[in-house]
């Protein structure tokens, strides 16, 4: 069975590409019927913190990528890390050395100092048994480092095909520092292992780290998993994507109106093709199109723009009663109404949200949209006013028969509203759009909304006349 893991260090927020290496395990574990793990490397207890661990998880599960066992803390692994360096001690794998910091620090300063690569000269690795064990007998602090055999450590990427790494430039790494803990690369095989990995799927920059952990996985005796790295996420500006392109953590998108079916669609394409011309995909669409074959070697570029547009897309996909639960969240954060007051009238509230979803592409778009339609005025755009009340006295003559056409309307739905609207447009002899664009303005203060009909049965008779009777009353249209 595929066993595929996500395993975030817990040193800050579910940024964008981490979020893009889960989504990618998720969908190969999905697409073939596999598990999905999580675990956090929690082994830097200095710079780990809680509310990291808990962003990782609400990020995850704000996406949907739900894990299918419990959560593995790899700081729990710790007796097993220093088992396994025990192992490759006694395997002969690896050896003990009692170079200090200072000493190594000194030893890269020269070659520095030469411009020469500073590499480990296995001194500790030439001594003699006896020495080693009298040293180690007497507390002598030292670490435990890998001996790197010669050759070459070549795989086949699942991304970049063949990856061959010669092994004299690999140094002999530290495993287990002079404390006991574990050096990363220990610990993530150790664990691998441990949790029966078959595919290791992240970010290219593990690429360097390959070729050691490889050794290690065959010193240790572990079934070696097949390896992909996926190039990076970049900016628009080519860069790595970092802060300065905007936001990056994946909490910050659902606070700024993307739906999370539209966020995971984003990232699928980033570094991945279905084939042909198709983008907007569900999570079940994305599973069932997955393929090795369409992941891509070549970076892919983070544009807020498109996300965008791809979320306008999903605003228009998602099922009307799930998107109107969030809008109404969303509308109470705001200070237009309550949650409450929104369920107490469910077919008005999805008539609004499905009517301003369509020029909308987030979930903000459609919250600032929907101001008009609350409380008992409106602010008018100075742009709108000045446009669509240019002719201040014919707007005024419109607007005063509207009131008049409106006030006594029965019943107060669209088929009495459009013709008594029509008619009065004929009978002062102007164009429909004449009186409709001086009566949009009139009840939502802006030039933009959906079609003057529903904007009415939104509003309701009394609130309708009101707001007619205020823009009457705006300096603008004073005789």
């Amino acid at each position: 069975m595929v066993r595929v893991r996500f395993a975030p260090s817990p040193t800050g927020y579910l940024h964008v590409g981490g979020a893009r290496t889960a989504l990618f395990n998720w969908l190969y574990a999905r697409k073939l019927g596999g598990q999905f793990l999580l675990r956090i490397e929690d082994t830097d207890k200095a710079r780990s913190s809680d509310d990291s661990t808990r962003a990782i998880f609400d990020g995850l599960i704000w996406l949907g990528l739900q894990w299918d066992e419990d959560v593995v803390f790899q700081g729990a692994n710790v007796q097993r890390h220093a088992r396994d360096a025990a192992a490759l001690l006694e395997s002969g794998a690896a050896y003990r050395c009692f170079c200090t910091a200072a000493e190594l620090d000194g030893r890269r300063a020269e070659a520095e100092a030469k411009q020469e690569t500073f590499r480990y000269d296995r001194r500790c690795d030439r001594l003699e048994a006896a020495d080693v064990a009298s040293r180690t007998a007497a507390g002598l602090p030292h670490t435990i480092r890998f001996r790197v055999p010669e050759g070459t450590t070549t795989w086949n990427d699942i991304v970049h095909g063949d990856i061959s790494f010669p092994n004299k430039d690999l140094d002999d790494l530290v495993i287990l520092r002079s404390d006991g803990t574990p050096i990363y690369n220990l610990a993530v095989v150790s664990d691998d292992i441990a949790m029966r990995i078959t595919h290791v799927l992240r970010g290219e920059d593990h690429i360097s780290n390959t070729p050691k952990q490889i050794l290690l996985y065959r010193a240790l005796g572990g079934a070696l998993p097949r390896f992909a790295h996926f190039p990076n996420v970049l900016g628009t500006d080519g860069k790595k994507l970092s802060k300065r392109h905007g936001a990056t953590a994946v909490g910050d998108y659902e606070h700024l109106g993307i739906l999370p079916d539209a966020m995971c669609n984003f990232l699928a394409l980033l570094g991945w093709s279905p084939g042909g011309d198709r983008e907007v995909m569900s999570p079940a669409e994305m599973i069932e199109a997955f393929s090795e074959d369409g992941l891509l070697a070549k970076a892919s570029v983070f544009d807020i723009k498109k996300l965008e547009w791809m979320n306008g897309q999903h605003l228009q996909r998602i099922p009307l009663e799930a998107l109107a639960a969030r809008v109404a969240v969303a509308i109470e954060a705001a200070g237009f109404s309550s949650v409450t007051d929104l369920n107490a009238r469910p077919e008005w509230t999805a008539l609004l949200v499905d009517l301003l979803r369509i020029r909308s592409r987030t979930v903000d778009d459609i919250v600032r949209q929907s101001q008009p339609y609350f409380g008992t005025s409106v602010a008018y755009d100075e742009q709108a006013t000045a446009k669509q009340w240019k002719d201040a006295a014919l707007s005024r003559t419109l607007l005063a028969g509207a009131r008049a056409a409106l006030a006594t309307l029965e019943p107060w739905d669209a088929t009495a509203v459009e013709p008594a609207l029509r008619i009065l447009a004929e009978a002062h002899g102007v164009g429909a759009g004449k009186l409709f664009q001086p009566l949009r303005v009139a009840l939502t203060g802006v030039a933009e909304s959906p079609g003057i009909f529903d904007v009415l049965l939104l509003l309701g008779r009394d609130r309708s006349i009101a707001r007619i009777d205020a823009a009457l009353s705006h300096p603008r249209l004073a005789p």
